[in-house]
C-alpha cells in the first residue's frame, strides 16, 4: 500500500512540473509573439509655391423688366446676345461662355400707399465666362457692360494647372519634413528608421480676390478698360512625416 501510495505521489508531481513547463513555455510564446514597441519621431512640413493667375472667371448679369413676359423675355435675350458676340469678338470662345443661372418671375408694383399699382416681369440671365488671356480682362469686362450686361457679380482668380501647383507644395512640404527630421535627429543622437507614416494634415488655396462687384446699366462712367489686378495666388500643404528611431 504504501508502495503505491509513493508512485502515485510520484507520478502527481511529475503532472505539476509538466503543467508549470507548459505553462512557462507559453508564457514565453507569448512575449516572443507580442510585438515589440517602435520608438518614433514625427515632424510637421510646409511647403508654399506663390504663383501668379493666369486665368480668371467672371459672372455677367443681364436685368430686365417689363410689364409683360414675352418683351422682359425678348429684351433679356437680345442684350444677352450682344454681349456674347461682343465677348466672341474679342477672342473668348464660345465654349467658354456658359449660362450659370436664368429666373423670369413676376414682381408687384406699389404706390406710397402701399397698394398694388400693376405687376411688371422680370428677367434675370447670368452667364459664367472663362478667361484665358488675362491681359484682355479689363477689355472684356468694358465691352460686356457696353453691350448691356448691368451686373458683374464676382471676378475669381486661378492657376489653369492647380493639380500642378498643388504637387509642387507638396513636395516641398514633405522635404521641410525631412529635414527637420534629420535636423532633430542629429541633436537627439538617434538615428532614423523607415517612415512609419505620411499624413496630409491641411491644405490652402488662397485666391488673391474671391469677388470683385461691377454694378450699373451703361458705360459712361467707364475707363477705357476697367483696371483689374490678378494679384497672387499662394498654395500651401502641410504633411506630417512619422519616422522609427533606430
Amino acid at each position: 500500500m504504501k508502495t503505491k501510495n509513493f508512485v502515485l505521489a510520484i507520478a502527481v508531481l511529475l503532472v505539476g512540473a509538466l503543467t508549470l513547463s507548459g505553462c512557462a513555455l507559453f508564457q514565453t510564446q507569448q512575449e516572443a509573439a507580442a510585438p515589440a514597441s517602435v520608438r518614433t519621431l514625427t515632424v510637421n512640413g510646409t511647403g508654399k509655391v506663390i504663383l501668379v493667375p493666369d486665368i480668371a472667371y467672371i459672372n455677367i448679369g443681364v436685368h430686365s423688366e417689363a410689364p409683360d413676359v414675352s418683351s422682359a423675355l425678348s429684351n433679356n435675350n437680345a442684350l444677352a446676345a450682344a454681349i456674347s458676340n461682343a465677348l466672341q469678338a474679342e477672342g473668348v470662345e464660345v465654349k467658354d461662355i456658359q449660362t450659370a443661372n436664368f429666373n423670369v418671375y413676376p414682381m408687384q408694383q406699389y404706390d406710397n400707399m402701399g397698394q398694388v399699382t400693376g405687376t411688371v416681369y422680370v428677367v434675370d440671365n447670368t452667364v459664367y465666362v472663362t478667361v484665358r488671356n488675362l491681359s484682355k480682362l479689363g477689355k472684356l469686362l468694358d465691352v460686356a457692360i457696353t453691350s448691356g450686361a448691368n451686373n458683374i457679380y464676382g471676378i475669381n482668380f486661378d492657376i489653369a494647372d492647380r493639380e500642378t501647383a498643388l504637387a509642387s507644395a507638396r513636395d516641398l512640404a514633405i522635404k521641410d519634413a525631412q529635414s527637420k527630421a534629420l535636423s532633430v535627429a542629429g541633436v537627439a543622437g538617434v538615428s532614423l528608421g523607415e517612415v512609419q507614416s505620411i499624413v496630409a494634415t491641411n491644405t490652402s488655396y488662397v485666391q488673391p480676390y474671391n469677388a470683385y462687384g461691377l454694378g450699373g446699366g451703361g458705360a459712361s462712367g467707364l475707363e477705357p478698360a476697367v483696371p483689374i489686378s490678378a494679384g497672387q495666388i499662394v498654395v500651401t500643404y502641410d504633411v506630417n512625416l512619422t519616422y522609427a528611431i533606430k
